[in-house]
């Protein structure tokens, strides 16, 4: 049997051993108290963080993706940060993967046993053609989780870049994995209950790893999401004023110019910029490898 009273997210918090007896105000408190511990946490793993945010970026420009593996809490948030990624950057939903234990249902249910397999995350890198270009992210709050572990396992062999992101130091995946990121956010306020601190952390370190990814293969210009795709009125009206901040243009100069530029932000905003029209704006754009400084450096 594992022994979880080893682990510090699975430890008694005792500041909060009187929690039954909170009053809401003193819980919300104690909760907000406590969470800057995660942001603290964070803060000691930068630079593994920005090791992990460098990978990331290779394996986008060389036509690879980045695959989260986790179950659980864990599963989800790197599910929810994959779905994210195509409306906020837009790019294809290969380009970022979440694969969580059990599947898509384990989303909303748990799946018994599904962490515990030794086989299933291998398989589901197979079934979506891992390649050495991939970027493998592996996450379990106790850094001890089968699924995760054997996956990760699998991507080295595949020759992939592997990161492991856990709460406690030394951890199984972290030993698995090329990178180990550990922020250690201690003993949650509900005894066990790692999707609190624990899962905040793992949060804010998925933020700046798929947006400074992101950023790094053109996806920004200064810090304005230029790759938005326009696929409600909210985001039609969004690229609008991204292209209005970008270049100091009208209203209606937006409207045409993203319609000439057939919705492209980045098109419409180097075409607005330099006076071009939209095929040489393409043009630059695909010499500059997708960043807009330097496609207007050919101006």
């Amino acid at each position: 049997m594992i022994d979880l009273s080893i682990l510090t997210t699975e430890a008694r918090n005792p500041d909060t051993m009187n929690l039954d007896e909170m009053t809401p105000l003193e819980i919300a408190s104690i909760m907000n108290q406590e969470d800057e511990n995660a942001v603290k946490a964070v803060k000691e793993v930068l630079p593994q963080v920005g090791t992990a945010i460098e990978w990331a970026t290779e394996s986008l420009r060389e036509g690879g993706r980045i695959i989260y593996i986790g179950a659980g809490t864990s599963g989800r948030l790197g599910v929810l940060d994959a779905v994210e990624c195509p409306p906020t950057f837009g790019v294809s939903r290969e380009m970022v993967v979440g694969l969580i234990a059990g599947g898509e249902k384990a989303f909303v249910e748990a799946v018994e046993g599904a962490e515990d397999s030794e086989t299933l995350c291998e398989e589901e890198l197979r079934a979506i053609n891992l390649t050495s270009k991939d970027i493998v992210i592996g996450l379990a709050a106790s850094g001890r989780t089968p699924y995760v572990i054997y996956g990760l396992d699998y991507a080295n062999q595949a020759g992939c870049h592997t990161v492991a992101i856990a709460c406690n130091k030394g951890s199984d995946i972290g030993k698995t994995a090329k990178l180990a990121i550990e922020p250690v956010t201690g003993p949650e306020v509900l005894t066990g209950s790692t999707r609190l601190k624990a899962g905040t952390a793992q949060k804010m370190i998925l933020n700046m790893i798929s947006t400074g990814s992101m950023v790094g293969i053109g996806k920004a210009y200064e810090n304005l999401m230029v790759d938005v795709k326009q696929s409600n009125e909210k985001l039609v009206v969004r690229s609008q004023n991204i292209l209005m901040t970008a270049t100091g243009c009208s209203r209606e100069e937006a409207k045409e110019a993203l319609n000439q530029a057939e919705g492209h932000v980045k098109t419409a905003v180097i075409m607005v910029l330099s006076g071009c029209g939209p095929d040489e704006a393409r043009q630059k754009l695909s010499q500059a490898g997708g960043k807009i400084r330097e496609a207007l450096k050919f101006f």
